[in-house]
């Protein structure tokens, strides 16, 4: 016999969570629909000005959180996730109070989690197609998968959906977005953190007479945009480069270079195009962020990482002042003036000395780099190739 959806709840420890700013026209059906089939419930109040704390005084069974004034939906789902782990619940399933959800849906939600062999984040997938969603709504969802997918490469069909289930234990305890946007900032921080994000299948219901939204376009669309560009600089700069060596670290040398070289199935242009672009790397004056600008383009190229990054470190300490001196020269030879480093030794270069000729440098060590890279990817790409066919005739 299949447990009671409550019973359920309570051995899974879910409490459901629902913020609240001025729906008193809705409130209480959705309060209704969700304490038939759980009396675990958090209200949090958001500062609401109509007629919702008169309609919260009726319901003195559930937990309430009040806002003295408004401060925003991420801080009101801030506070009610924080008093969901301090009463010691495992998953808090949070519904939007405007009607829209349907709280015969928990039941989703409650069964995938119980068939669930580790912590996951679920959103609930609306039919986005169906002719009562407003146009601006799918647009906006649209521009949110695309860049959720960019800053975490997980395709998900609907990432602005209120209606989830949050895995407490491994979620971030600690957020920086206090409105609308905070959703969003939670599932990408989760995503990086390992945990499985998924949509599941859910009704949704817009009814223009009863529904309030308290989305500000322009002011949260902003928002929204400036927290993406901060995601999207830390994919690049912080994100893939960890992964890369989270991934590095899990396995002997041997084993990963005879995976990711040896045993690599890319095609011997494209390694030879990830060994040029390392050397261009390793060779280019971009110090201090070579390491975290290879790994990064080589995604983007979708191009051989361990090769990339291997090359990039021909600016290994000791190579450094060769790679210099020959920058150096290189751009004397493009770009003369009347302060020649032909008297440069590669023991007497200082900070001063690159500082003097620092235009020469710039010139000189990209051209250096593009000539090298141009070199070395070549010469990879014949000897690879060799390898490659002498491979194949030999099986």
């Amino acid at each position: 016999m299949e447990e009671k959806l409550d019973t359920l709840m309570q051995r899974l420890g879910i409490v459901v969570l629902v913020p609240t700013y001025n729906n008193q026209h809705t409130l209480a059906r959705v309060l209704d629909g969700v304490l038939t089939y759980t009396s675990q419930v958090i209200v949090i109040n958001d500062g609401a000005t109509d007629t919702t704390a008169a309609i919260l005084d009726r319901y003195t069974t559930i937990t309430q959180i009040d806002f003295p004034h408004n401060r925003g939906k991420g801080m009101a789902l801030r506070a009610g996730l924080a008093r969901a782990r301090e009463q010691g619940y495992t998953y808090a399933i949070t519904i939007d109070s405007d009607g829209q959800h349907y709280p015969s849906d928990l039941e989703v939600f409650v069964r995938e989690i119980e068939r669930a062999q580790d912590p996951v984040l679920l959103i609930g997938g609306r039919n986005m197609a169906q002719d009562t969603v407003p146009k601006k709504s799918s647009f906006g969802n649209k521009f949110s998968n695309f860049w959720f997918w960019f800053e975490t490469g997980i395709k998900l069909n609907d990432t602005q959906s209120g209606y989830r289930a949050y895995p407490l234990r491994v979620i971030p305890k600690q957020f920086y977005t206090r409105k609308f946007e905070f959703e969003i900032e939670i599932i990408v921080r989760a995503a990086w953190n390992g945990v499985q994000v998924k949509n599941v299948p859910i009704q949704v219901l817009y009814d223009p007479t009863e529904r309030v939204s308290h989305f500000r376009p322009f002011k949260d669309f902003t928002r929204i945009s400036i927290l993406n560009t901060v995601l999207v600089f830390l994919t690049f700069f912080y994100i893939i480069p960890r992964n890369f060596f989270r991934s590095f670290k899990k396995k002997s040398l041997a084993d990963f270079v005879k995976e990711n070289i040896f045993g690599s199935e890319d095609s011997a242009a494209k390694m030879a195009a990830s060994i040029g672009l390392g050397v261009f790397m390793g060779i280019a004056p971009l110090w201090g962020f070579q390491t975290a600008l290879v790994i990064t383009l080589s995604v983007f190229f979708r191009l051989n990482k361990v090769l990339a990054f291997t090359f990039s470190n021909i600016s290994l300490p000791p190579f450094i002042p060769l790679i210099i001196y020959a920058s150096l020269r290189v751009g004397e030879w493009l770009m003369p003036s009347s302060a020649s480093t032909s008297t440069l030794l590669v023991h007497t270069i200082s900070f001063d000395s690159i500082k003097a000729h620092f235009v020469q440098y710039i010139i000189g060590s990209v051209a250096l780099g593009i000539t090298m890279a141009v070199c070395v990817g070549f010469l990879s790409y014949l000897f690879i190739r060799s390898r490659k066919i002498k491979t194949v005739t030999t099986q």
